[in-house]
């Protein structure tokens, strides 16, 4: 392989991949923490302070920073999921030094003025508000919800306006010294460029992050149920699903290859039978989300709600269809793409960059291209049909819906259905 690793000795993990043809480079610090790590009181500070972070530091304002990075023709971002925080910097390969600099500034030096995180608030308070007036983005946050009712892991990333507009300053440097520390980070550096300058690079620029132990966030429990928002919209959006694997499980990668198989395409089941053969909606698709102790399989579907009723029946069909019989060709597709889609990633440095730092934080290491080709080599039709009848019947179904849904049937009358086909 080409990636290198080290590790400082204050526990900060550093991992590169030269690629020697490109011009370009990316740098990716991840923290392994996210919204799964507030605490009860904390609901949406780890999304404010990946925003408060490009806000100012003791050597430059927030105008100083923006002005650096876009001078060199770069460009700097961030975003918070639920076990994983990252701040990256795509840049030509002369501009990595600024890069590591830029964002060790950012994560070491901030000073959260008052008057910026006021303005932040507000502005964050705009996105949830923009996010409840857009469905499809609505539906998925309230499926989560009801799969993980009463716990971090079932809450929206964002926040609510409540909880966003009374944190202060000492509350995101509270959060930031508890979950921001050497031990809890990976710096990813990808392009055209030498590990043993980085490494140099990355020990003087992050000299001042903090030391410390992980922090486990609390253990998931899926719980499964539903949400109803019956809304005067043109379209229903529609999300259900059951509990999946989670990374270290042994059925996580045929997981996200059944995700596939079921609606991962044109070529995909749910596309061909429900929207190409029945034309009951217009988008379909199926996916698979994995976390560090549980998992979530899915499907997701937009319709019309006079075709609800209809589309719910054949969801079931293509379900209970999927747990008796697979064609072995269909398995060679779906490997394929997964195989050309892993391998056109790494040709940009900075997807490239991402994975490596999502696979050190959950795995500990990177995982070669051969040995996650074998592990899909290794998932058979039997294995697969197997996997979906364990998956649709061994959790509660979780529903999630909006729209014009008065058709809908009630969420008994969906389960029965559903229980009915799979143990026909």
């Amino acid at each position: 392989m080409r990636v290198k690793v080290t590790q400082l000795k204050n526990g900060l993990t550093i991992v590169s991949e030269r690629m020697k043809h490109l011009e370009s480079a990316a740098v990716h610090v991840s923290i392994k923490s996210g919204s799964r790590n507030e605490l009860e009181n904390e609901h949406g500070i780890a999304h404010l302070l990946e925003h408060m972070a490009f806000k100012g530091t003791k050597r430059r304002t927030a105008a100083q920073i923006a002005d650096e990075i876009e001078s060199v023709g770069g460009e700097l971002n961030a975003y918070t999921s639920a076990e994983m925080t990252s701040y990256y910097a795509r840049v030509l390969k002369d501009d990595v030094p600024l890069a590591l600099d830029l964002l060790s500034d950012i994560l070491t030096h901030s000073i959260f003025s008052e008057a910026e995180l006021k303005r932040e608030q507000h502005v964050i308070l705009q996105e949830i508000g923009a996010a409840h007036d857009t469905p499809d983005d609505l539906v998925f946050d309230e499926f989560q919800s009801a799969a993980y009712s009463n716990q971090p892991l079932g809450r929206p990333i964002l926040g609510t306006p409540e909880t966003v507009q009374k944190f202060s300053a000492d509350d995101l440097r509270a959060f930031m010294h508890r979950n921001y520390t050497t031990t809890n980070t990976v710096v990813t550096v990808t392009g055209n460029i030498k590990h043993s300058a980085i490494v140099k690079m990355v020990e003087e620029h992050f000299a001042d992050l903090a030391e410390g132990q992980e922090v486990p966030c609390s253990e998931a429990k899926y719980n499964g149920g539903e949400w109803r928002d019956e809304r005067d919209l043109q379209e229903v959006q529609l999300v259900l699903g059951f509990e999946g694997p989670a990374y270290q499980m042994r059925d996580f990668y045929a997981s996200q290859l059944l995700a596939s198989l079921l609606g991962g395409g044109m070529s995909s089941r749910l596309f061909q039978q429900v929207r190409e053969k029945k034309g009951l909606c217009y988008s379909i698709g199926a996916f698979h989300s994995g976390f560090s102790d549980t998992g979530i399989f899915g499907l997701h579907a937009a319709t019309s709600g006079e075709d609800i009723h209809e589309l719910i029946h054949a969801l079931i069909n293509e379900l209970q269809s999927v747990s008796q019989h697979i064609e072995p060709h269909e398995v060679d597709r779906v490997r394929a793409q997964i195989r050309s889609g892993l391998l056109m990633s790494q040709e940009s440095p900075i997807a490239r960059a991402g994975q490596l730092a999502r696979q050190m934080l959950l795995f500990g290491s990177p995982v070669a291209n051969d040995e996650l080709m074998e592990r899909l080599e290794a998932i058979t039709p039997e294995r697969l049909t197997d996997l979906a009848k364990r998956l649709f019947t061994s959790s509660n179904l979780t529903l999630s819906v909006t729209g014009p849904i008065n058709q809908l049937p009630d969420y008994d009358s969906i389960t029965q259905k559903l229980n009915e086909s799979l143990n026909a």
